[in-house]
């Protein structure tokens, strides 16, 4: 073992005797601690495999990005099964029960999990920045085969980072002193704890730092263009008002003209010309009517990935807009901003020659509500996904760096236990933080678990 921790005192077996035999713990604290993580453990595994399962059952989730979230569920359900149960034990116990070969499989199988489930975390960041920031031409480039090479190597560098110590970088002792001392524990190698904690932790946390704050800012771009826009629709309706009432006006003024014109002979074909020019200034008006009525364009691919599609294909199916009396076409050069950054998804239906204003503004609006909701849900979210990855996993590594480099730093075993538990909770949170905001993630659980929609 290496000597950088030579200054603390081992920690010993426990002395309480229990149903489980020599524990670190009392009886009640042994129960409640089984008691607590196993539910813990339960729900991972639960969580987790109803994300896989909605994936590849319901229709709606069956779309490349999603692999991204299955990788992750993955990732998390390995942590559930392959980590978890063995770290409860050691938690109560104290000691290691098994032989050196089982605890090198599990401490590289617990750096392999939560290696991935953070490079999985960071893959699915990177994905919706790209989506945000450069929606058409990722949209374009965001393939079957680009996602899984992607989730692909999100896998071997994972493997990369933890089998190291499998081929000698570490400080774990000979069978026989492992025997004796029954601790297993993660190799205090500097050098590889440097080099696992920036692959696994600190460089992932940097480039998700960076790109959810660039999402952040994009954000709240679009959300003050978006509220110029609206702002710019309800100058158009206020317009389209007064020109109605100009029109109106016009035609009272042709009726009277014709009147008059009926009991006046006609003087070199003026009142003909006349008409004319008022004909041209009402076409004239509609052309000017129109060059205001630019639709919000919806970026779909939103920052929670939650599209509600359905929901608005729903609304869709009964709004006036889309019947074949009102159908609304729209030049693919119309925009809301001049920024190349926020190119969109053009409305499928929009507006370019018009003959009942009013339907146009209320299916523009309708647009601009719910994509202003969703941008602002999206905004609240970042601060959630960031928050959680940092509070889980932040202590653990600090404590993971700290201990080879400080000799005299000797946390107990209740803490190192507290801070670890800590960092496999991100894997439970998981599927709830990147699914719970998504309305069809909800209803394809709501159905896997046979619940009314």
């Amino acid at each position: 073992m290496s000597d950088s921790n030579s200054s603390c005192s081992p920690d010993l077996p426990g002395n309480f005797s229990t149903i489980f035999g020599q524990t670190d713990v009392a009886q009640w604290e042994a129960l409640l601690t089984i008691v607590t993580l196993t539910l813990i453990i339960l729900v991972t595994i639960v969580g987790n495999v109803l994300v896989i399962l909605s994936v590849f059952t319901y229709k709606p989730l069956r779309i490349v990005q999603n692999f991204f979230i299955v990788s992750l569920a993955v990732a998390d359900l390995t942590v559930a099964i392959l980590v978890m149960p063995l770290n409860v034990m050691l938690s109560i116990l104290g000691r290691w029960v098994f032989d050196i070969h089982i605890c090198k499989m599990w401490l590289t199988s617990d750096v392999l999990c939560c290696t991935a489930s953070i490079l999985n975390l960071c893959a699915i960041a990177l994905d919706r920045f790209w989506a945000i920031t450069d929606p058409i031409n990722y949209a374009q480039k965001r393939t079957l085969k680009r996602v899984l090479l992607m989730i692909g190597g999100v896998w071997v560098l994972s493997l990369v980072i933890s089998s190291p110590p499998l081929i000698g970088w570490n400080d774990w002792p000979e069978a026989d002193e492992f025997h004796l001392i029954q601790e297993c524990k993660l190799t205090e190698r500097q050098g590889y704890v440097i080099y696992s904690s920036l692959g696994s932790f600190f460089i992932p946390l940097f480039i998700m730092t960076i790109v959810y704050v660039e999402i952040f800012i994009a954000t709240k771009r679009r959300l003050r263009e978006r509220a110029q826009a609206s702002k710019i629709n309800a100058i158009s309706r206020n317009q389209s008002a007064l020109i109605s009432n100009k029109e109106a006006q016009h035609d009272r003024e042709s009726v009277s003209s014709e009147t008059n014109h009926n009991e006046q002979p006609e003087t070199n074909g003026k009142p003909k010309d006349k008409k004319k020019k008022t004909k041209k200034k009402r076409k004239d008006d509609n052309v000017d009517n129109n060059a205001y009525l630019k639709p919000i364009l919806v970026h779909e691919d939103s920052l929670t990935d939650n599209p509600e599609t359905s929901s608005i294909s729903q609304r869709r199916g009964s709004n006036p807009c889309t019947s074949d009396n009102h159908k609304i076409t729209v030049s693919e050069s119309t925009t809301v901003s001049n920024s190349p950054q926020l190119n969109k998804v053009l409305l499928p239906e929009a507006t370019a020659t018009v003959k009942k204003p009013g339907v146009v503004y209320q299916f523009i609006e309708e647009k601009q509500r719910i994509s202003l909701s969703k941008e602002r849900r999206a905004a609240r979210t970042l601060g959630i996904i960031m928050g959680v990855f940092v509070v889980c996993w932040l202590p653990f590594f600090l404590m993971y760096v700290t201990i080879p480099f400080c000799p005299s730093c000797c946390p107990s075993k209740r803490l190192k236990n507290f801070i670890t538990w800590l960092g496999y909770i991100n894997s439970v949170l998981n599927p709830i933080i990147y699914t719970i905001f998504n309305l069809d993630f909800r209803r394809a659980f709501r159905k896997l678990l046979g619940m009314k929609p």
